[in-house]
């Protein structure tokens, strides 16, 4: 299973980065820009061919290259300063607008349709308030399933398992996990009657549920419940994607922002502030890095988890991995769309000239700060895969 998460992992990132690289390709074609080449895959080449004519315009190079790490545009005149007919540095401001930030909007409409699809057969709730249209959506809810047990528990001793649904305690229907939480409080120290199905077939069980000195953190019954919710759309799906997109692209943005804010008063208040505050610092750089996941952990631990979930995670991580690139790419850092755009616009509002020289030192610095970032959140991915 983990080759098989690996494998459409791959597939899932390289199909994002290759649809994100082809929006650039599309619009810089029809805003008069010539398209160079258009690749699936980093370099060194596998193979490559030339058509005469194609839908990105003529002797436009296609290729397939042996690192399937995303993908690539290369457009005629790509620096800024560029000119002659068909480059992009001469075109115009809008038009260059246009064409950096079409791979952001091809993301972004890829995470709406994913969504919209998913809402038909079933949209995982992710966040406690995500929006519901309340003239098509419904809601429904999983059995209560006991996903782990503590060892030595009142509900191990008896003969709970792991994938039990628990359907009620002492004759009180259980519906939801806040119900067993409350329930399982109420009769602390008490012995309850638990009724279970276990594949398809009812059970009854009777256990002492801990008193509140001993359960600690362990809980009074000493099981972790799950519960999914998914939301329903019919002719509505497509509101539901484009509304689940903005919903997560605020939150997203957000989650973005407070890592940056922590990741860097976590770095500086390691050296400053007295002991206690040196230990929350190092604390706040350790919850980012947790937080944080690069390719590695994305093929080896994501995605492999969710393919045991069945085609609705899949589609449900690349809806999310599909925003996040879109949000990530618009963000001011040189050598992404963001940056590029927010370069060429301070430069144009200074109105001094972005010189070839002068664009690729700020490209190239924010590249290696790019890379190095990667190092590290891959060093830490690979620290938790053998942790």
């Amino acid at each position: 299973m983990v080759v098989l998460g690996v494998v459409i992992g791959l597939l899932v990132l390289v199909f994002l980065v290759a649809i994100h690289e082809l929006g650039h390709a599309i619009v810089a074609k029809r805003n008069g820009v010539k398209v160079e080449e258009y690749g699936i895959g980093f370099p060194p080449r596998a193979k490559k061919w030339q058509p005469k004519q194609s839908f990105l315009g003529k002797n436009v190079v296609f290729s397939l290259n042996w690192l399937p790490l995303g993908g690539f545009v290369k457009l005629k005149g790509e620096y800024d300063s560029a000119r002659g007919k068909g480059a992009y540095g001469a075109a115009g401001y809008w038009v260059k607008t246009k064409i950096l930030l079409a791979g952001v909007l091809i993301n972004w409409l890829a995470a709406v349709v994913l969504f919209a699809v998913l809402a038909v057969f079933g949209l995982p709730k992710i966040l406690p308030n995500q929006v519901m249209l309340p003239f098509d959506n419904t809601s429904v809810k999983t059995p209560v399933k006991i996903v782990r047990l503590t060892d030595g528990s009142p509900a191990a001793q008896v003969g709970l398992r792991v994938n039990d649904e628990i359907i009620a305690m002492n004759e009180k229907t259980i519906s939801t996990s806040a119900q067993l939480s409350e329930a399982t409080q109420q009769s602390s120290g008490q012995t309850v009657n638990i009724e279970v199905k276990r594949n398809s077939q009812t059970l009854h069980f009777r256990t002492t549920l801990l008193s509140r000195d001993q359960a600690k953190n362990g809980g009074y019954l000493g099981v972790v419940p799950h519960q999914s919710e998914t939301i329903h759309a019919t002719w509505s799906a497509p509101l539901v994607g484009v509304a689940t997109t903005v919903q997560l692209t605020h939150e997203t943005l957000k989650g973005v922002g407070s890592m940056i804010v922590q990741g860097i008063g976590g770095f500086f208040g390691q050296f400053i502030g007295s002991p206690e505050q040196k230990q929350a610092a190092k604390a706040d750089l350790a919850k980012v890095g947790n937080n944080v996941a690069g390719p590695v952990g994305i093929l080896g631990v994501l995605f492999p988890s969710v393919v045991n979930s069945g085609l609705t995670q899949v589609l449900l991580l690349a809806a999310i991995i599909s925003l996040t690139l879109a949000v990530m790419n618009i963000l001011p850092i040189p050598a992404l769309d963001g940056g590029r755009w927010f370069t060429m616009t301070i430069f144009r509002l200074l109105k001094k000239p972005l010189t070839k020289d002068r664009e690729e030192t700020i490209q190239a610095t924010g590249f290696l700060i790019l890379m190095a970032l990667t190092i590290v959140v891959t060093w830490n991915d690979i620290a938790k895969l053998f942790s």
